[in-house]
């Protein structure tokens, strides 16, 4: 890759890279060596099973496991290098771009994965939406630092015209070819990466998105850790490029969901006690299932800011709150879009206000699925805030307006399987 030539900042420059990839004849499957992205893991129940699913799963590169944190990320490196030097994990040949297909039933995702050129938010080309935490910024530094890899990509968005041309035009023609891989995974999505090396369809895909504008989708403390490590570079280099997912929402839309909330240490009796007068509080009837308990959370949310507690093996759904408690507990000198986001009312009305919960990993747990919240806040005697999702055009249109969200508020999928393609910036 080569990473000498005059930097620009008008739009997005995706540069081939030298892909590390499993040698599907020295592991199980490559089913079995991927894992979904590092925060979406249940830990500890599913890192255990991804760990015996296969002694080369990508989780002990992204997740390892030692006592310290120095241990951990040299661990990984040490990891990383023996299998290379085993030929477990092996670099392509050449430089190449790569498409990666997703699809489930009818869902089909399809996406370019390259190393981007990294920019600040303030040059427009790639927009947060989300805050991050500085611990896990930088643990994930450390982590790349120690590794000299980027283990997963991240998952940007942008906007084409939607139809087949410019960067669409070569990932529709490059699909027709046999794929590099092809595996699916226990969650029931196939994928399928196929190299994109030709020098005609890589300069068409920089054409196309020579003057595009990205949203990041997933990987915010990610996208962080990479300016980071950018930033810390005596001179431009492998450092100035991060490992990414591109995909045309235009051409194939994301499903946005919720991140969920648990509440290690507030039981479900204290955190309604301290609602009382200040949110309507309506407990759903005993033995409502899960999927019907979020339709209801879904009605409520059409009408307003709402909520659905679980821990005590009843759901009770939280709405209406007053209107002088969000007037003295939300900033006003945000857009209004963000002032009335359910993830602000939690966090500065529920959670700093209420509750008195400071926003730590002791206090509170962000998970993914829905199930596994309620189950580990009833196991925890805690409390489950299980939240309805924001619609992508709300997230983009406060990312263009410099807004960032509070953060983990949003889950942009699906994910990119982690472990199909990596990068190493030693080869670049």
């Amino acid at each position: 890759m080569n990473t000498t030539g005059p930097a620009g900042n008008d739009g997005l420059h995706l540069l081939p890279f030298r892909g590390l990839r499993y040698d599907a004849r020295r592991v199980g499957s490559l089913a079995a060596v991927t894992s979904p992205p590092y925060d979406v893991v249940v830990r500890p129940d599913g890192l255990h099973h991804l760990e015996s699913a296969d002694p080369h799963n990508i989780v002990r590169l992204i997740l390892p496991q030692a006592a310290g944190d120095d241990a951990r990320h040299r661990q990984a490196a040490d990891t990383l290098d023996h299998w290379l030097s085993e030929g477990v994990l092996a670099p392509d040949t050449e430089p190449a771009l790569y498409v990666y297909e997703q699809r489930k039933g009818d869902l089909l995702q399809r996406g370019l994965i390259g190393a981007l050129e990294l920019s600040t938010p303030e040059e427009g080309v790639v927009l947060p939406h989300e805050d991050v935490m500085p611990h896990v910024v930088e643990d994930r530094a450390a982590l790349m630092r120690t590794t000299a890899a980027n283990l997963e990509p991240l998952l940007l968005t942008y906007r084409g015209n939607g139809s087949a041309t410019g960067a669409t035009a070569v990932i529709e023609r490059t699909t027709l070819r046999a794929p590099l891989l092809a595996t699916t995974t226990e969650d029931g999505f196939s994928h399928r990466l196929w190299a994109v090396t030709a020098p005609a369809d890589v300069a068409a895909v920089a054409d196309d998105l020579a003057h595009r504008q990205a949203l990041i989708a997933d990987g915010h403390h990610r996208w962080a850790t990479y300016l980071r490590l950018r930033d810390e570079q005596p001179a431009p280099g492998p450092w100035n490029y991060g490992l990414v997912l591109l995909v045309d929402t235009a051409r194939y839309p994301l499903q946005v969901r919720a991140i969920h909330r648990l509440l290690n240490r507030l039981p479900i009796a204290d955190a309604l006690a301290a609602l009382d007068d200040r949110f309507r509080i309506r407990t759903l009837a005993e033995g409502t299932p899960l999927p019907a308990a979020m339709e209801s959370l879904a009605s409520a949310a059409a009408d307003g800011n709402a909520f659905l507690l679980a821990g005590d093996g009843r759901y009770h759904l939280v709405d209406n709150p007053d209107a002088d408690l969000l007037a003295r507990t939300i900033r006003g000198d945000r857009p209004e879009a963000w002032r009335t986001l359910d993830a602000t009312v939690l966090h500065a009305t529920l959670l700093d206000h209420l509750w008195g919960i400071p926003d730590t990993s002791e206090h509170i747990a962000y998970i993914h699925d829905t199930e596994a919240a309620v189950t580990q806040a009833v196991r925890r005697g805690g409390t489950a805030v299980l939240m309805h999702p924001v619609r992508e055009d709300v997230v983009r249109d406060l990312a263009r307006q410099g807004v960032t969200m509070p953060r983990k508020s949003t889950s942009f999928g699906p994910k990119p399987a982690t472990g199909l393609v990596l990068r190493s910036l030693r080869l670049d």
